[in-house]
């Protein structure tokens, strides 16, 4: 790849990731800030924090503008350095993208009344617009901040970690704090919001499935790009087609939905009549290394 395309491809995904981030805060602010819930993770923890600084010590704020979106940029600083360390390079700056949309659209963008009254619709919807805002983002390297961050940072770490699962668990914390302060119905009504938008991030957000790929190829050295380029270990066969009474090589590994396209383009380089077979795995025991999408 040369540098103008691969400049160009970078390009594109920081694009998707600041409109995947638009996506999430249009979830936020036309669906649930509205009906005086709370989103999960660090947004929800701003807009907590928000009620009780204007509404219990009545400072004042300007008018047209949301304190939570302040709060959601300053708390996400830390989260963007681990970010910076831990994660990717490339992973911060579009991370970094994301916060910034994140943070002005939360600040400015503030409705009087809920585009939908009833309550339970705009949790369901607004859990899943806003997943799906989050999984573009993560689908493209990038994240909201927040628990984005913790679950990718866990997800590269540990196997059994997930994006949702990180969020989800948080917000057990976060809205058993909601029904103390305020009351039930805002605590589960935002939970219904939350498990939405967790299910919405992992559906969208596939790198923590895992799939088998099975190569047929008369053709030597087909596992040397994959075990290079891929880091992927390979295990491989030699036998005899049935029909056609030829030496054939049987390569299998496992990799994750990202990486399906890569190793197809791989295979077909080499040898472009490969026959090659995916099929999806919901579970994995021992060593598989989770990669980040770059």
């Amino acid at each position: 790849m040369n540098i103008s395309s691969l400049a160009k491809n970078r390009f594109e995904k920081c694009l998707l990731v600041a409109i995947g981030a638009c996506i999430y805060s249009i979830g936020v602010t036309v669906f649930v800030t509205p009906l005086n819930l709370y989103a999960g993770g660090v947004a929800g923890f701003s807009q907590l924090i928000r009620t009780i600084i204007v509404d219990y010590l009545k400072v004042p704020i300007p008018s047209g503008m949301d304190l939570a979106g302040i709060l959601y940029g300053i708390l996400n600083v830390p989260l963007v350095i681990l970010a910076y360390k831990k994660i990717s390079r490339s992973f911060f700056y579009r991370t970094l993208i994301a916060i910034i949309v994140t943070t002005v659209i939360m600040s400015f963008v503030k409705l009087q009344k809920p585009i939908i009254d009833d309550m339970l619709t705009s949790c369901i919807i607004g859990g899943i617009v806003s997943g799906v805002g989050v999984g573009i983002m993560l689908m493209y390297g990038g994240s909201g901040g927040g628990m984005d961050v913790i679950g990718m940072y866990l997800t590269k770490q540990k196997g059994d970690a997930s994006v949702g699962k990180v969020a989800l668990t948080f917000n057990i914390a976060l809205y058993a704090l909601c029904a103390i302060l305020f009351d039930i119905p805002t605590a589960i009504y935002s939970i219904i919001y939350s498990a939405a938008n967790s299910v919405a991030t992992d559906r969208m957000h596939y790198q923590n499935i895992m799939v088998q790929v099975m190569i047929f190829t008369k053709k030597d050295g087909v596992a040397d790009p994959i075990m290079n380029e891929l880091g992927r270990g390979v295990t491989e066969w030699v036998g005899d087609g049935a029909y056609t009474k030829e030496g054939t090589h049987i390569l299998v590994t496992l990799i994750s939905k990202y990486e399906i396209a890569r190793i197809s383009k791989m295979v077909r380089t080499l040898d472009p009549h490969a026959f090659i077979t995916y099929t999806s795995v919901s579970r994995v025991d021992g060593h598989f290394i989770k990669k980040l999408q770059a």
